[in-house]
């Protein structure tokens, strides 16, 4: 499907920004920054309760009317943006969690042999953390392959928009539908074989 592309370029696009999103708030979080603490409280709590659907349009249609400048934004744009801010909230939290898990003594060993709080992060806390992450946050990247074909409604064509026009050219919607459900189907297989293989090579070190 030569439509493939531009799914898993939303995908993998969104879920990197995502990602970069997610660990900011976590760490804002965890570091109990005052005000942008509670800002960070508000965008998870907005953005986990408004449907994937609602926030595209908000950003497509709705902020362009607020911020004028936001007019050159293309759909394509549009759709990475609400994507991202949206998946960026559960990460946050999946994030938050991870890093919580990992025990409390290690920051103490760390700061006893002269690391700072930034190295702590760095060279002890990120690692295990993104080790206790990778099932949930696997999760997300599954549903958000999946969230891809709501994009349509922005007019981007990708491989759901694209057989929503060839079903209504052939008639043919039965096989037409059944050939998209395999193939994200296909994409979750192997995105899933691949977060299999990297769990096992993060879980390597702590195999005994």
């Amino acid at each position: 499907m030569p439509y493939l592309p531009i799914t898993l370029m939303l995908a993998i696009v969104s879920l990197i920004l995502s990602i970069i999103g997610g660990l900011i708030i976590a760490l804002i979080l965890r570091a109990k920054i005052p005000v942008l603490k509670e800002i960070a409280i508000v965008y998870i709590s907005f953005f986990r309760s408004i449907p994937s659907l609602v926030q595209l349009f908000l950003i497509y249609y709705g902020l362009p009317q607020l911020i004028p400048g936001m007019r050159v934004i293309d759909a394509l744009t549009a759709a990475i943006i609400g994507l991202s801010i949206k998946n960026a909230a559960y990460l946050a939290e999946i994030f938050r969690a991870a890093i919580t898990s990992v025990d409390k003594g290690q920051f103490e060993a760390a700061h006893s042999i002269g690391l700072s709080k930034t190295q702590t992060y760095i060279k002890i806390v990120l690692p295990q953390a993104t080790r206790n992450a990778i099932p949930a946050s696997g999760n997300i990247f599954i549903g958000l392959i999946k969230e891809t074909s709501l994009v349509f409604t922005l007019g981007v064509t990708e491989i759901f928009a694209k057989s929503k026009l060839l079903s209504s050219a052939s008639y043919k919607y039965l096989e037409t539908f059944l050939a998209v459900a395999i193939v994200y189907w296909l994409i979750t297989i192997i995105y899933t074989y691949l977060q299999s293989l990297l769990e096992k090579k993060l879980n390597k070190p702590y195999e005994s």
